[in-house]
């Protein structure tokens, strides 16, 4: 316990307060737009420095680290599910370099984009025919028997 003038005051945990969970909630939504740690800040409704500051002490990482992760993962999602070029996703994942994504990807996936995406099955063998669409052209089609 520590001592304040004349009251004792307990230490205890304090749960992320609603302004730093409003930034990360921004950064898992928006994190495909243009997006970066000065936003995140405004809508935590704090300086970038002490923003970065709460944040990390907070959720154990920097702010521009947990948003680069969210879009490493979503990148990752894609490789794994889409036939979609690597610039395309780095892109769309709201990453603005592609030298800066493959980088960051290798880092911490230790491969590659193409070579992450090389290990799983082509998302093609995924594609998943709906039943409707099977039935109707599966079915024989009645041809009327030709006279001659």
């Amino acid at each position: 316990m520590q001592a304040i003038g004349d009251t004792q005051m307990a230490m205890a945990y304090a749960p992320p307060t609603r302004h730093l969970l409003r930034a990360k909630d921004l950064a898992d939504a928006r994190y495909a737009d243009r997006l970066d740690v000065e936003d995140m800040a405004k809508a935590a409704g704090l300086s970038k420095a002490h923003f970065s500051r709460e944040f990390k002490a907070a959720f154990g990482e920097s702010p521009h680290v947990y948003l680069l992760t969210r879009r490493l993962e979503r990148a990752a999602a894609l490789l794994r599910t889409t036939d979609r070029s690597i610039a395309d996703i780095c892109f769309s994942v709201g990453l603005q370099s592609l030298g800066s994504f493959t980088t960051s990807f290798t880092r911490m996936f230790e491969k590659s984009p193409a070579a992450y995406r090389a290990s799983f099955p082509p998302a093609v063998s995924r594609v998943v025919v709906p039943s409707c669409v099977v039935r109707a052209y599966g079915r024989p089609q009645h041809r009327p028997a030709e006279r001659g």
